[in-house]
Protein backbone atom coordinates (compact mmCIF):
# COMPACT_ATOMS: atom_id res chain seq x y z
CA UNK A 1 0.00 0.00 0.00
CA UNK A 2 1.65 3.22 -0.75
CA UNK A 3 1.85 5.92 1.44
CA UNK A 4 -0.48 9.03 0.83
CA UNK A 5 0.72 12.80 1.45
CA UNK A 6 -2.49 14.83 1.23
CA UNK A 7 -2.50 18.62 0.32
CA UNK A 8 -4.74 20.90 2.24
CA UNK A 9 -6.93 24.08 1.59
CA UNK A 10 -9.58 26.13 3.40
CA UNK A 11 -12.72 26.96 1.65
CA UNK A 12 -15.95 28.80 3.67
CA UNK A 13 -19.37 26.96 2.46
CA UNK A 14 -22.43 29.21 3.00
CA UNK A 15 -26.21 28.21 2.97
CA UNK A 16 -29.54 29.87 3.97
CA UNK A 17 -30.89 26.54 4.65
CA UNK A 18 -28.60 24.49 6.74
CA UNK A 19 -24.85 23.46 7.78
CA UNK A 20 -24.91 20.84 5.89
CA UNK A 21 -25.91 22.17 3.02
CA UNK A 22 -23.05 24.59 3.54
CA UNK A 23 -20.73 22.02 3.64
CA UNK A 24 -21.68 20.51 0.29
CA UNK A 25 -22.06 23.48 -1.24
CA UNK A 26 -18.33 24.14 -0.10
CA UNK A 27 -17.38 20.29 -1.08
CA UNK A 28 -18.89 20.63 -4.67
CA UNK A 29 -17.58 23.44 -5.43
CA UNK A 30 -13.84 22.65 -4.68
CA UNK A 31 -14.09 19.45 -6.72
CA UNK A 32 -14.65 21.39 -10.18
CA UNK A 33 -11.18 22.61 -9.52
CA UNK A 34 -9.38 20.11 -7.44
CA UNK A 35 -8.70 16.62 -7.91
CA UNK A 36 -8.73 13.36 -5.22
CA UNK A 37 -10.58 15.03 -2.91
CA UNK A 38 -10.59 12.77 0.25
CA UNK A 39 -11.96 14.40 3.32
CA UNK A 40 -13.01 17.35 4.88
CA UNK A 41 -12.80 18.97 8.46
CA UNK A 42 -14.97 21.09 9.92
CA UNK A 43 -12.89 23.69 11.76
CA UNK A 44 -15.62 26.21 12.90
CA UNK A 45 -19.29 27.02 12.06
CA UNK A 46 -21.06 30.86 12.08
CA UNK A 47 -24.50 31.73 11.27
CA UNK A 48 -26.86 34.65 11.70
CA UNK A 49 -29.74 35.49 13.33
CA UNK A 50 -32.37 37.07 12.48
CA UNK A 51 -35.98 37.42 14.03
CA UNK A 52 -34.87 35.21 16.97
CA UNK A 53 -33.85 32.36 14.31
CA UNK A 54 -30.99 31.13 12.90
CA UNK A 55 -30.94 32.23 9.06
CA UNK A 56 -27.95 31.70 7.41
CA UNK A 57 -25.13 29.85 7.97
CA UNK A 58 -21.24 29.64 7.44
CA UNK A 59 -18.87 26.56 7.19
CA UNK A 60 -15.35 26.87 7.60
CA UNK A 61 -13.48 23.88 6.15
CA UNK A 62 -10.25 22.16 5.46
CA UNK A 63 -10.48 19.98 2.63
CA UNK A 64 -7.59 17.32 2.17
CA UNK A 65 -6.90 15.73 -1.29
CA UNK A 66 -3.72 13.13 -2.39
CA UNK A 67 -0.86 14.22 -4.64
CA UNK A 68 -0.38 13.16 -7.65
Amino acid sequence: MPDHVYKLVEVVGSSETSIEEAINSAVARASKTLRNLRWFEVVQTRGEIRDGKAHFFQVHLRLGFTME
